[in-house]
Formats: structure tokens, C-alpha cells, sequence
């Protein structure tokens, strides 16, 4: 199921296609740097658009922040240049890059959890983005003897999530944490 803001659901002229993704652009800009909060009439200013226009495409702002959400979980899961990589680093690229994201895009996420429930269409969607993006690269890095084969996916995804909300000044901590973490995943770590 879709949201009522995907353009791919709905035939759009292109300069209307330019301005939803401008609105989108600005969105994700000003969600990184000022919070979820940011007001709709500054993201319409930031994209150079009209207030009707935002409200043309986004109805809401649970709308806007489903398409910016959903962008940022399809970006993410993109696993594009990873399969020239040998297992093991494919794999912890793409952690990292889960990592990043999940640092990053809580704030979306908490917001958006204000409109629907958890298990919404829209958090599941992204859910299963994500698995089917890092199941691959796991099994094939399993595969290939360098992850451990008792190592489920669904628990390397929240050990990351975990980190990833581990609060600290130092944003270096996070990627020494994180590499704690995953050199568990090796063979040799079981012991």
C-alpha cells in the first residue's frame, strides 16, 4: 500500500514532479539539520514553492514526513557496488551505512510514530526495505564462512539500532562500538 503522496502512485506533469521532489529535498535538509518540528511553511520556502503547492502534495504533515521517511529507507537500503565487494566488507558497509541512518533518521521516525502506530503500513514497508537489503548481504557473507552461522538478521538490525541510539558527544564512539559489535559476528569470535 502506498502513501497518497508516492508519485509513483499518480501521473504527474513534470514541473509538478520537480516540485514534489524539491519539497522532499528541502524537507530532508531541514529535518537533518533543525528537527522534525521544522515548520511546513519553511520547507515550502527552502524548495522555492508555494504554501498551496506543499499542500497540493502534502496534505499533512504526516504525509511529508511518510515520503521523507520512505526516501530516506530506500536510499539507505540501496545495496548498488556491494556485490564487487567480498562478503565480509559488503556486509559491514552496508551495517555502517544502517547505522548512519538510524543515528540520524530517529528523529523522523519519532515524529512520524506521533501520527501512526509501529505497525504501519509505513514502518513496515521500511522494515522490510531493510531486511530485504541486509538478509542478502548477511547470508552471503555467511555463506562464505565469514559470519557465523547462528547470526539472524533481525538481531544484527537491532544491535546496530541499538548502538546507533547509544547518546554520546564523541561521534567516533559510535563507529568504535559498532566495530566491537560486528567483529562478534566473525567465526572466531564464538569461542
Amino acid at each position: 500500500m502506498s502513501t497518497p503522496t508516492d508519485p509513483a502512485q499518480r501521473p504527474m506533469r513534470a514541473d509538478a514532479r520537480r516540485n514534489y521532489e524539491k519539497l522532499v529535498t528541502a524537507a530532508r535538509e531541514l529535518f537533518a539539520k533543525d528537527g522534525a518540528a521544522v515548520s511546513l511553511e519553511e520547507v515550502a520556502r527552502h524548495a522555492g514553492v508555494g504554501s498551496a503547492t506543499l499542500h497540493r502534495n502534502f496534505p499533512s504533515r504526516q504525509h511529508l514526513l511518510e515520503a521523507v521517511y520512505a526516501g530516506e529507507v530506500e536510499e539507505m537500503s540501496r545495496v548498488d557496488g556491494l556485490e564487487d565487494l567480498d562478503p565480509w566488507d559488503a556486509l559491514i558497509t552496508w551495517l555502517r551505512r544502517f547505522a548512519t541512518f538510524a543515528a540520524t533518521k530517529r528523529a523522523i521516525g519519532d515524529a512520524l510514530a506521533v501520527y501512526v502506530e509501529r505497525d504501519d503500513p509505513v514502518f513496515k514497508r521500511s522494515g522490510a526495505a531493510i531486511t530485504e537489503a541486509g538478509e542478502p548481504l548477511l547470508k552471503r557473507a555467511q555463506e562464505a564462512g565469514v559470519v557465523r552461522d547462528d547470526a539472524v538478521f533481525l538481531d544484527v538490525a537491532r544491535m546496530v539500532v541499538g548502538i546507533a541510539a547509544v547518546r554520546t558527544a564523541d561521534p567516533e564512539q559510535h563507529a568504535r562500538i559498532l566495530d566491537l559489535a560486528l567483529d562478534g559476528l566473525r567465526p572466531s569470535a564464538r569461542g
